[in-house]
């Protein structure tokens, strides 16, 4: 755990979590549950060598969801504790930058941004990024937070304190609008649709008392404190 206290969003909180990525009970166990949603969101391969790049992968939870959908799983990220994780579990790493990623246009077939956008100063950029590495017809596929007093009180303030482990995690200041990023997205060519989706409560309940069991994630009626998105790149 950390031992001094960082500024809020700092990159180096994951650092001082690199040995929960894995680890049952795991504060970070929320991303692994969320990993599992947002992998049935993605098709499988449409063609041999497909890539699916998964930006911010942190320490390859999306994995073992993926493992037989016929992809190639390459994962950026700035963290290299959590990139040495992900390559142990079959994720080639790729240290990157997401708002400047390594890549020609039209690489991916896939993009993944997981528990993302509302860790970066400009996810704009990032989701500009996203759309043009993905080829005509590629899907986007990602999950992020909410910019509402809901989400700032549910998702941070609760959240950090049940789990103090991950206080500090996230800035209320950058969480994402889901109608802001619908308009991004499509104003790049790749229209995505959104929904709210939340942990099944008694689920969660259980988990909070005994730290064991994957809490199912489930769609919900509103967006206003964790959404998923997926959207297609247009042919033309």
């Amino acid at each position: 755990m950390r031992s001094t206290r960082r500024a809020r969003n700092d990159p180096g909180q994951y650092d001082d979590l690199a040995g929960e990525w894995w680890r049952p009970g795991s504060p970070l166990s929320m991303l692994y549950w969320l990993a599992r949603a947002r992998a049935r969101l993605i098709p499988p391969a449409e063609r041999d060598g497909a890539v699916l790049v998964d930006l911010g992968c942190g320490g390859g939870l999306l994995a073992p969801h993926i493992a037989d959908k016929g992809y190639r799983h390459v994962g950026v990220d700035l963290i290299v504790s959590g990139l040495e994780q992900a390559a142990a579990h079959g994720v080639a790493p790729v240290l990157a930058d997401v708002r400047r990623l390594p890549f020609a246009d039209g690489t991916a077939d896939v993009v993944s941004a997981g528990e993302l956008l509302e860790h970066v100063p400009d996810w704009p950029a990032v989701v500009a990024e996203a759309c043009r590495i993905l080829r005509p017809g590629g899907w986007l596929v990602l999950d992020t937070l909410a910019d509402t007093a809901a989400a700032r009180l549910i998702a941070v303030r609760l959240a950090e304190a049940i789990i103090p482990a991950v206080r500090g995690i996230h800035d209320p200041a950058m969480l994402v609008d889901p109608r802001a990023l619908q308009k991004v997205c499509a104003g790049n060519g790749v229209p995505i649709e959104v929904r709210g989706v939340r942990p099944t409560l008694p689920a969660l309940a259980r988990w909070l008392v005994t730290r064991r069991n994957a809490v199912p994630i489930v769609p919900t009626f509103t967006t206003a404190i964790l959404y998923q998105g997926r959207g297609r790149k247009g042919t033309q």
